[in-house]
């Protein structure tokens, strides 16, 4: 439920086609009749809307994504560090080199406190960046693991070396943790589900396409290497892949798809103990818990039951000296990035080069800036925000998030298809809604994670060990209501149904997305829209079914429920339609809920500005009325150049639409658009009138 990038498409309508070709070089009605410079054009050229992006040889009517971004796009070519190049990826970019700053700082400050944060950012970065060592090391430092997985002898030490594992972060056969109960979400309780499988994503596994079929034969490829790297000779490597992928194909068969996933209806399985045990009567979850060393757990949300029926099936199936082999390639797999270089170059290779189509992998030092982000993100993030959020930027942006709830308190109140009960229940969630605001009020405490300047596989180790303990600690709790899903540098937002709440960290409340020397019409149609997005979630296919206070509940009649799974079934043929890649469409049921809140989003959005510009004088600036500024922002935002097996994987594994096609999806089904351009029926951008998606 997040509004980061990727795919989407279409149904009988000539976008699908034109966004493929682009309708550049035609004239481009209105939009450019009224270009011409005005007062104050210059000053404001470099804040907002960016109009060196905008390629006026294009109609914004047949293609608003290429006349918005096609001068973008000519001068941003994909780096060869990268699957995809985006405005999201510049930004993220400029925080990186914000980060690396203060972690440079850090490390060369070897009189730091023990214990204190800048101590162990500055460690854990200088750890990461000591090549020399790391590669003089190789795989040894996992060695004591590898012993423990050879001595396995029984059903008995095989649990314990699968509790091991996941304590360090190794996704050994299922994933176990701590959840809110989504039918009493103010207290947690423990939850478990599928996973086990080192492909992105089940049906990796089960399509018989032949592009499937080369990705298995890869994947296949890469094991053996990996294990050879390891010292196992060639042959033995070849045999030790193809037991595991025997084994993760057989949990892949097992596991749920990303569309059933996305009805917690369909992943909510409340059970006691004694329910779990007899689900899977050859694996002791007493002995789990004591293994892992949990609080006392009463009952386990199972996501998954007839996954778990399958582990317990194949626990008894699978010889001791296969799942050694399974559970000596998922401790490797999850390590190797930090590893020697070939464990590096070869994990860079399948990972990226092979299912993204990168060229090259990044910058050491922007691999170490992301993993000390991704271990010690409140840490770090602390001293982000002193430098680069200052208390003002927060000021504004909670002003924007207010003015966009009231404009989505508008709306439910007058929507014509929904009734008085329902109505009633939605304006109470609208109204619990909590708002975060670029950083925790209150910091996470690192003092359980030791970090020293290596072996770097260690600290990362420690690392997930550390993120383990702490998460397990929540169970049998109430829920934290104060803590935050994402670090503050983080170029993303969410909204978490089970708190009903919406957050946006420090990382993404910058331009393109956010300005604070920008009109109102390229904020709204930037960070509003973004906003929005977040809120809208609350309402989507899925966030619907949760109530004010983050329950999974019933709240809606079946007559609103008919009516809202009929508008919501017109944005799934929308999307069906659009073509990804070659004869590769988008799943509109899969991106369901990130297109419903990017249309919600970005129509809530617009009335916010309209109501804002109410009484107020409407410049031109730079030739373009707020109306037109707030969707050419609105579509900048998403500018991106994608590989195509970056699309392929996106299409497959994402519930996001393609950064091309969430730009032009919902000013398509926008009257506003169509005025604010002065496009008319039969144009590419004006979806007819039979066909025109609406919900909030």
């Amino acid at each position: 439920m997040r509004v980061t990038r990727f795919p989407n498409r279409l149904v009988a309508f000539a976008a699908a086609t034109f966004v493929a070709l682009g309708f550049c070089g035609l004239i481009a009605g209105r939009a450019h009749s009224q270009n011409k410079s005005a007062p104050g054009a210059s000053a404001a050229a470099s804040h907002g809307v960016q109009l060196s992006s905008i390629d006026k040889t294009c109609n914004p009517c047949q293609d608003m994504y290429h006349y918005a971004n096609g001068e973008w796009l000519k001068k941003n070519p994909i780096p060869p560090a990268y699957p995809s190049w985006a405005r999201f990826n510049e930004l993220a970019q400029r925080n990186r080199q914000e980060l690396r700053g203060i972690l440079e700082k850090a490390s060369a400050d070897h009189a730091a406190a023990a214990g204190s944060n800048e101590q162990k950012i500055g460690d854990y970065y200088a750890s990461c960046m000591n090549v020399q060592e790391i590669d003089a090391a190789g795989a040894k430092p996992l060695q004591p693991e590898f012993d423990r997985i050879q001595a396995i002898d029984s059903a008995a030490t095989l649990q314990a070396e699968i509790a091991r594992l996941q304590i360090m972060g190794v996704d050994a056969i299922f994933n176990f943790g701590s959840t809110p109960d989504e039918k009493n979400s103010s207290q947690v309780i423990a939850g478990a589900d599928q996973g086990g499988i080192g492909l992105p994503d089940r049906d990796y596994y089960l399509k018989s396409d032949d592009k499937s079929k080369q990705l298995r034969a890869q994947y296949v490829t890469h094991v053996t290497k990996m294990f050879t790297l390891l010292g196992d000779d060639s042959a033995k490597s070849a045999a030790e892949a193809k037991t595991v992928m025997e084994i993760e194909t057989s949990l892949a068969t097992a596991s749920m798809d990303r569309v059933e996933r996305r009805d917690p209806d369909k992943t909510y399985h409340k059970m006691t103990v004694a329910q779990l045990q007899a689900l899977t009567p050859s694996f002791s979850w007493r002995d789990f818990f004591r293994q892992i060393e949990a609080p006392s757990i009463e009952s386990v949300d199972v996501s998954a039951p007839k996954f778990f029926e399958a582990v317990n099936s194949e626990i008894k199936s699978v010889s001791l000296d296969d799942w050694k082999v399974y559970l000596r390639w998922h401790l490797v797999d999850s390590a190797a990035a930090w590893l020697s270089q070939p464990f590096v170059d070869e994990n860079f290779n399948f990972n990226s080069r092979i299912l993204q189509g990168t060229k090259e992998i990044l910058p050491r030092w922007q691999r170490c800036v992301t993993s000390t982000d991704n271990q010690l993100g409140e840490a770090l993030g602390q001293l982000y925000v002193k430098q680069y959020f200052p208390p003002e930027a927060k000021a504004r942006a909670l002003k924007m998030v207010n003015d966009l709830i009231a404009a989505l308190r508008d709306d439910l109140q007058t929507l014509p298809w929904m009734g008085p009960a329902t109505r009633k229940e939605a304006l109470a969630k609208l109204n619990a809604f909590t708002v975060k605001i670029g950083y925790p009020d209150k910091w996470r405490d690192y003092t359980a994670y030791h970090v020293d300047r290596g072996p770097f596989v260690l600290d990362a180790l420690r690392g997930n060990e550390f993120e383990s303990r702490r998460d397990l600690n929540k169970i049998g709790k109430a829920v934290d209501r104060s803590e935050w899903g994402m670090t503050p540098p983080t170029v993303d937002a969410y909204n978490n149904g089970l708190m009903n709440e919406i957050v946006f960290p420090a990382g993404i409340l910058q331009p393109p997305f956010f300005d604070a020397k920008a009109d109102d019409a390229s904020n709204y149609g930037g960070i509003g829209a973004v906003i929005g997005h977040e809120m809208t979630h609350g309402f989507d296919d899925e966030g619907r079914k949760f109530d004010a206070h983050g329950n999974l509940r019933d709240w809606w009649t079946s007559a609103d429920e008919k009516n809202f799974n009929d508008r919501a079934q017109c944005i799934v043929n929308q999307f069906n339609s659009y073509v990804a890649i070659d004869d590769v469409h988008e799943n509109g049921k899969l991106v369901l809920g990130e297109s419903i809140a990017d249309l919600g989003g970005l129509t809530i959005a617009y009335n916010a500005l309209e109501k804002d510009l109410q009484g107020k004088p409407r410049p031109l600036i730079a030739g373009y009325t707020p109306e037109q500024r707030f969707f050419l922002a609105y579509s900048q935002i998403w500018a991106a150049t994608d590989r195509p097996e970056f699309v392929r994987l996106m299409v497959n594994v994402n519930p996001h639409a393609l950064d091309r096609l969430r730009s032009i999806a919902a000013p398509s089904n926008m009257p506003a658009f169509a005025k604010a351009f002065g496009c008319k029926e039969g144009d590419a951008m004006v979806r007819p009138a039979a066909l025109r998606c609406q919900i909030w």
